[in-house]
């Protein structure tokens, strides 16, 4: 009896699902498989599409912070611009109206204070 047993429970192995007049049905679907799998592909997808969202607007906001960092920078060196060359026209208006004696006098001063600043913060 025993091996009769076994002999069913080897065919019941060999053609489970199988029923007379073709294969039963499985608990799902092909169309079942495939809808979750094209559920779990646009998951994947929706999260990579929020992803690069979030990435495009940290560059985004990256971007504007350079953009205004740099204007402020354009700013500042015109203003430097401005400034040096108006320095620049007054040392010029100031060395062609005087003479060559006041000019010697002004530089012999300019390297008088300077050696006198190097010398006290020495």
């Amino acid at each position: 009896m025993n091996s009769r047993r076994d002999f069913r429970s080897h065919r019941a192995a060999l053609f489970d699902g199988i029923e007379e007049g073709g294969i039963r049905a499985t608990a799902y679907s092909s169309r079942e498989i495939h809808e979750h799998e094209n559920d779990q592909a646009m998951d994947s997808l929706h999260d990579r599409v929020s992803v690069l969202k979030r990435l495009t607007g940290d560059i985004h906001e990256e971007v504007e912070n350079h953009n205004r960092m740099l204007d402020r920078m354009g700013n500042d060196m015109d203003a430097s611009r401005g400034f040096l060359s108006g320095t620049v026209d007054k040392f010029r208006m100031v060395f062609e109206t005087k003479s060559s004696r006041r000019m010697a006098t002004m530089v012999a001063s300019f390297i008088a204070v300077f050696l006198l600043i190097y010398y006290l913060t020495k």
